[in-house]
């Protein structure tokens, strides 16, 4: 368990930060900047939530709770580069947690109409933070993406931040009334 007695350290003071593995490197580290973009992540969906706390949106709100405790098993995960102890191995998203995302994605999806258009953020509060929290997700993706081709990482991780982007899609047109209210792209509108 966790337990945080000081909030400032400044052990960052100089431009540098602690791994899990307890490694120093730079903030702009692509490891840091990937963890720190899931949790750019998390913070969205807390603002997604303040939207779906009704009793109607509860079995949305559970979700969202569930991937909030999985992003920060994803920064756990990609802020401990190796196994420092094998007595105590390190958080790791696991492919389960895909194929859940992957079981929602496919519930949710069969309610929707099929897209004729592509959509703009909108209709909703809670459909707007969904795609601002699928576009960041979608930052975190290419950051693991280029994590992966510098350093050995868990695998699964980069397919739980690629399928959550696809979740947090379906979510948006969900919670706009199934696509109802869904702001649809006209192109060239205003031309």
């Amino acid at each position: 368990m966790v337990q945080l007695t000081r909030i400032y350290t400044r052990g960052g003071d100089k431009g540098k930060t602690s791994l899990g593995s307890g490694k120093r490197v730079f903030k702009h580290d692509l490891r840091v900047e990937a963890y720190g973009t899931v949790d750019e992540t998390n913070a969205i969906v807390g603002l997604v939530r303040l939207h779906t706390a009704n009793p109607a949106d509860a079995p949305i709100d559970a979700m969202l709770s569930r991937i909030q405790n999985d992003l920060f098993d994803l920064g756990a995960d990609l802020c401990c580069p190796e196994e420092k102890d094998p007595a105590y191995p390190p958080l790791r998203i696991t492919a389960e947690q895909v194929t859940r995302l992957e079981q929602e994605i496919d519930q949710i999806n069969a309610d929707l109409a099929p897209l004729k258009s592509f959509i703009l953020p909108g209709g909703s509060a809670a459909a707007a933070y969904l795609h601002q929290a699928r576009t960041v997700a979608r930052r975190a993706e290419r950051l693991v993406s280029a994590l992966i081709q510098e350093e050995e990482i868990n695998p699964e991780g980069l397919k739980y931040i690629n399928r959550l982007s696809d979740l947090f899609f379906v979510l948006a047109r969900h919670v706009n009334d199934n696509g109802a209210r869904d702001v649809l792209w006209v192109p060239g509108a205003n031309r």
